[in-house]
């Protein structure tokens, strides 16, 4: 008889529980098969697809994500924190640009609903981050010479945001030419005169 298997008539004991020590676990489990289901199925997938894939009940993932924009607030979350991590000392709007293609690309469903939902407090928190970390690097490449005075804030999240909504509708394969066009039209638009 195998050591791993039960004897025949016992009762296997269910893996233990680890109750709130799991939560963090869940949590993450939980963004990463959302990103992987709607990147794959889109909005249209059912909900409950993202505990199954994260291998959590129903349950946990509406005790973590209550509805589908909380959940892309979490996403989106990790994605302004990536962005924050990776351009805060020394990142320029190019830069900027070249992450927000590599996320949109992975997050198209997402960008999408968040879109639909800029009332939302969540997305406004977002927002605010972001808003933050634009200005930053508008200031950093304008005192650099790498971009004209004339370019502002919304300039730039206006680009990002035709970016991520171009990306969004482009068929996967013809997102790389697709970027690439777009960052260097914005490139021109933005460069000192």
């Amino acid at each position: 008889m195998s050591p791993s298997r039960p004897r025949r008539g016992a009762v296997s004991q269910p893996a233990p529980n680890r109750g709130p020590a799991a939560a963090e676990d869940n949590r993450r489990a939980l963004i990463a098969a959302a990103r992987e289901i709607y990147r794959e199925e889109g909005l249209g997938a059912p909900f409950s697809a993202v505990a199954k894939r994260a291998g959590v009940g129903q349950g946990t993932l509406y005790r973590h994500f209550p509805d589908r924009i909380a959940l892309a607030a979490a996403v989106f979350d990790e994605n302004v924190a990536a962005l924050e991590a990776a351009l805060s000392d020394d990142g320029t709007i190019l830069g900027l640009l070249d992450l927000v293609i590599d996320q949109a690309a992975v997050s198209t469903a997402f960008i999408r609903l968040l879109s639909e939902q800029q009332n939302d407090p969540q997305a406004a928190l977002l927002a605010e981050r972001f808003d933050r970390l634009v200005e930053l690097l508008r200031a950093r490449d304008q005192t650099e010479g790498r971009i004209d005075a004339h370019v502002t804030r919304v300039d730039i999240e206006l680009a990002v945001s035709m970016l991520a909504h171009e990306l969004a509708s482009t068929p996967p394969a013809d997102r790389a030419a697709v970027a690439a066009r777009a960052r260097r039209l914005f490139e021109l638009a933005f460069a000192p005169r």
